[in-house]
């Protein structure tokens, strides 16, 4: 089925893709109270108990409040599971229900399907961005120093997690495989990145291992969007996602383009 719609890359189904965008940016919008506010609930909860149990008792990090500090690791950890959570339930309901020949069979090429779910993880990761950014603004005072810089570091979350949601949908065929995927990886990744603590406050061996890892740098970069500070230079961080980016959505396109795991 997929094979109908690979064509050259300048022949663009511009009205698939744009449709398959759309469609995909109107699932999640449908639900906006649990796609965009609740996102922002749940930063929210993590800087106020983080602000309840340490209090002003806990010093400046890397030159910043510990508060401030904390702010745009919370909204990286944020939107990379939302974009994650936004590729992978679509395939997965799609595929449980039965319907993901819908996608399937218009002439869509493997790279237009991908660029439209990446499409609405993408929109999603700015919304989300935005509104936590402005309740952080409006809790913290902190506004953005690099904003070019925050936004290339959003984007390219999105992106990647949003890549990686595709390839653990296709992947999965029950809520159970995902739910392990998520639980097991996606989770662990976010929370040990560096998102509340810095890598340089770590032993050298597991400093070591956390520099290879590709979502530190997520974390990092926002960090440098929004304050002006990091542990590792901005363009090493756009180095190792970008590779690791040129290698999720390959596979993801390879899986796409052969339909494994995808035709009924």
């Amino acid at each position: 089925m997929l094979d109908m719609g690979v064509r050259r890359f300048g022949r663009v189904n511009w009205l698939g893709l744009a449709m398959l965008g759309w469609r995909e940016i109107r699932r999640f919008l449908a639900v906006w109270q649990q796609t965009v506010l609740a996102p922002l609930m749940t930063a929210g909860l993590f800087l106020t108990v983080f602000a309840l149990a340490f209090g002003q008792g806990r010093g400046a990090v890397m030159g910043v409040p510990f508060l401030s500090f904390l702010a745009p690791g919370i909204l990286m950890m944020t939107v990379i599971q939302n974009a994650f959570a936004n590729t992978s339930s679509s395939i997965v309901i799609a595929k449980v229900q039965g319907n993901i020949v819908d996608t399937l069979m218009p002439p869509l090429a493997a790279w237009e399907i991908l660029a439209g779910y990446l499409i609405g993880a993408l929109v999603r990761a700015w919304m989300v961005a935005a509104v936590i950014t402005a309740g952080f603004w409006a809790a913290t005072g902190q506004g953005v120093s690099h904003p070019l810089w925050a936004l290339v570091w959003v984007s390219l979350g999105a992106i990647v997690m949003g890549g990686l949601g595709i390839l653990a949908a296709i992947w999965a065929n029950k809520f159970d495989q995902m739910a392990a995927i998520t639980n097991f990886i996606i989770t662990p990744l976010s929370f040990l990145s560096g998102t509340f603590y810095s890598v340089e406050a770590l032993p050298a061996g597991f400093r070591a291992v956390a520099h290879w890892n590709p979502v530190f740098y997520l974390i990092d970069g926002a960090r440098f969007g929004f304050l002006g500070v990091s542990d590792a230079s901005p363009w090493q961080g756009l180095a190792v996602v970008g590779l690791a980016m040129a290698c999720v959505l390959g596979l993801a396109w390879s899986w796409l383009r052969s339909g494994y795991r995808m035709k009924p």
